[in-house]
């Protein structure tokens, strides 16, 4: 089965009422196929016990639209026609959208859809989104059926910014804590090969842990419940300058800087005034060699890029900062701008200003025992009440919990974040489905202005072909 995609665009003059036509067909990406086809982890699978909380996928997800498929995304640059771009780049995040609802918000970036005249077809779905004049305004070069979460506010913005991220499982671990403690430690995972590695500070080493964890495959004598972790190889890295500072605490963290390299930093608890100093290694991925260093930051009041505690069942696991593009971001410490520093040339190093004070909280649930205060999804730096674009635009968030409990990055497999996080008594696994996803793809003949000085119609037909 194949589907085929019409979008009639009608822009309508508020005064002289003459109507502006537009028609594109579409191309349809592999975002549905990977929600129906793909379960890494078994995701979709009441694989721990009663504590695990699973999707519904009636009314969420089923059917297909107006569900799945029930929003959509307006673009003002072109996007790139394949199958596997599903996700917009942050320099062209859309300037519009609408869900499979009225918005009943002051989101002016929203529209409606027409409940009386979107409805199902024979062989498919008619969808008709209506903006105001105030509503939807900016250049439209292409459009993107959604999901109906992702079309109520994509990323999100002052408004709201939950809808992004949708959980699919929670599962609750129950396996001795020893065993777990590989997962909590996650910075990276190869989702092809299966593997995932894991760093500890002990005894003032770097200890890197490779284990395989069924992500698409199961072996004869392997559960899905994070209880049979396989330990494949276990590196010991002695630095010489890079080491955490340790009180009560171990402060320091790593990071996957997604180019070749892992990296550790270590700052202790900030700093308040003065100069902040900051330890830093860089670890190859291919065969381990590293380099290590110390900086002095000028003039530079940090908070801490994270920190851990291991107890006897339990562990605290903070995560502040992260790493894009080769550069470190961390928060400044009165939570007014986010320091930039580039880990080639700290001699580089840049203020983002917010524009405003953070309230500086975990984007997961407050946990006893963890938190994560930064996450990169995609190119984008996502916090509690922020959003950073890849050219370090901020964009400001109404400020909201999105996962649950989380001590870890959330690791990306096609349209799914993967983590993991502690608590005291029971630690848990996560697992979101990202929303803002393009479902299809529809690139105008030439960009159109939508103003305040007309009204605009979009009536998208989606339909069932038999394949050839």
């Amino acid at each position: 089965m194949k589907l085929k995609g019409t979008m009639v665009i009608e822009l309508t003059d508020v005064d002289t009422g003459d109507v502006e036509t537009y028609t594109e067909e579409n191309m349809v990406t592999n975002a549905v196929n990977n929600i129906l086809g793909a379960n890494p982890l078994g995701i979709f699978y009441n694989a721990g016990d009663g504590y695990d909380t699973m999707l519904t996928w009636n009314d969420y997800l089923l059917p297909i639209c107006p569900n799945m498929i029930g929003g959509i995304l307006l673009f003002s640059s072109a996007l790139d026609e394949d199958v596997d771009n599903i996700y917009p780049q942050s320099d062209n995040l859309p300037v519009a959208y609408a869900s499979n609802d009225v918005n009943g918000t002051t989101d002016l970036a929203r529209g409606n859809l027409n409940q009386t005249e979107s409805k199902a077809l024979d062989n498919g779905y008619k969808f008709v989104w209506e903006f105001t004049a105030s509503q939807g305004n900016g250049t439209i070069a292409a459009a993107a059926l959604t999901g109906s979460l992702g079309g109520q506010f994509a990323y999100g913005n002052d408004i709201g910014d939950t809808t992004a991220y949708l959980q699919v499982n929670q599962m609750a671990m129950d396996a001795d804590f020893s065993d777990q403690q590989v997962l909590f430690e996650t910075v990276s995972i190869d989702f092809d090969n299966e593997l995932l590695y894991s760093f500890d500070w002990s005894d003032s080493s770097v200890v890197i842990k490779k284990a395989r964890i069924p992500i698409t495959s199961i072996g004869l004598v392997e559960l899905l419940n994070d209880t049979t972790i396989t330990l494949l190889d276990e590196t010991v890295i002695t630095p010489s300058t890079f080491k955490f500072t340790t009180s009560y605490y171990s402060y320091g963290a790593f990071m996957d800087g997604q180019d070749g390299y892992w990296y550790g930093f270590a700052n202790g608890s900030g700093n308040s005034s003065g100069s902040a100093s900051m330890t830093w290694i860089k670890i190859s991925k291919t065969d381990y060699s590293y380099t290590e260093g110390s900086w002095t930051l000028s003039n530079a009041t940090l908070k801490s890029v994270g920190y851990r505690y291991l107890a006897s069942n339990y562990m605290y696991f903070y995560q502040y900062a992260c790493v894009r593009d080769g550069y470190l971001y961390v928060m400044a410490y009165d939570a007014a701008g986010i320091y930039k520093i580039n880990i080639s040339n700290s001699a580089d190093v840049t203020l983002i200003d917010l524009g405003f004070t953070s309230a500086w909280k975990s984007i997961g649930e407050t946990g006893s025992a963890g938190g994560v205060y930064m996450l990169r999804v995609q190119d984008l730096i996502i916090g509690y009440d922020f959003i950073l674009t890849a050219d370090d635009t901020v964009i400001a968030t109404v400020g909201s919990t999105k996962f649950g409990l989380l001590c870890t990055q959330m690791f990306q497999y096609k349209n799914f974040l993967i983590g993991w996080g502690c608590a005291i008594g029971t630690n848990y696994r996560q697992a979101y489905l990202l929303t803002p996803y393009m479902a299809t793809i529809n690139n105008l003949d030439s960009s159109v202005v939508k103003d305040s000085s007309k009204t605009m119609k979009i009536t998208y037909t989606l339909t069932e072909a038999d394949s050839e």
